[in-house]
């Protein structure tokens, strides 16, 4: 690895780490980071990096995101899951191959809208909201990575499901535009 690009990294890792963790829980954070170190090894020509602090940032970014991403897939894939077995509790089959598809696709569509919905919250109810409903950490766990009390973990996470759910009921049926996403989020 080039010194320069070494150097960048040690003198930028905590800043890089700081923000990773605005995208990714806080259990994810380090592992990006030490990720982002690995590419930086792997790079073939590193003296063609003309700016290596502007290209260890996007890296990182682009890591986190697509950890996020990942995250977002298993939640729709449990979300899938979970329609099919309810699916073939209330039909006792899939008889009807087009009902099969026409709830897949509007699991999906209602999936989407509630993913954007969650990037619609201020940043601490996102993340406090994120870590309860996608990565299942406890109150007492959120409170403790986010250093705030509890009380404020409840009311950030009972924000997110009243702002989430007001966009949700919002976007039924309609497509989605700004002034319906700002009444949403006041």
């Amino acid at each position: 690895m080039d010194n320069k690009i070494h150097d960048t990294y040690m003198t930028a890792r905590k800043g890089v780490m700081k923000m990773v963790s605005r995208i990714v829980p806080p259990k994810e954070v380090e592992d990006i980071v030490q990720e982002t170190y690995v590419r930086l090894c792997q790079i073939e020509a590193p003296q063609t990096i003309l700016e290596p602090r502007s290209f260890l940032y996007r890296t990182a970014k682009n890591l986190a995101l697509d950890h996020l991403k990942k995250a977002e897939t298993r939640l729709a894939d449990a979300v899938d899951d979970s329609d099919e077995s309810l699916s073939d509790s209330f039909n006792g089959s899939h008889d009807n191959a087009e009902d099969s598809t026409f709830k897949t696709v509007v699991s999906q569509q209602e999936f989407e809208h509630f993913c954007e919905s969650v990037r619609f919250l201020p940043v601490q109810c996102r993340k406090a909201f994120v870590l309860k409903k996608v990565y299942g950490y406890s109150q007492k766990e959120i409170a403790k990575t986010m250093q705030i009390t509890e009380s404020t973990v409840e009311k950030h996470i009972a924000m997110g499901i009243k702002k989430c759910t007001q966009y949700m009921m919002q976007t039924q049926g309609a497509g989605t535009n700004e002034s319906r996403v700002k009444e949403a989020f006041k």
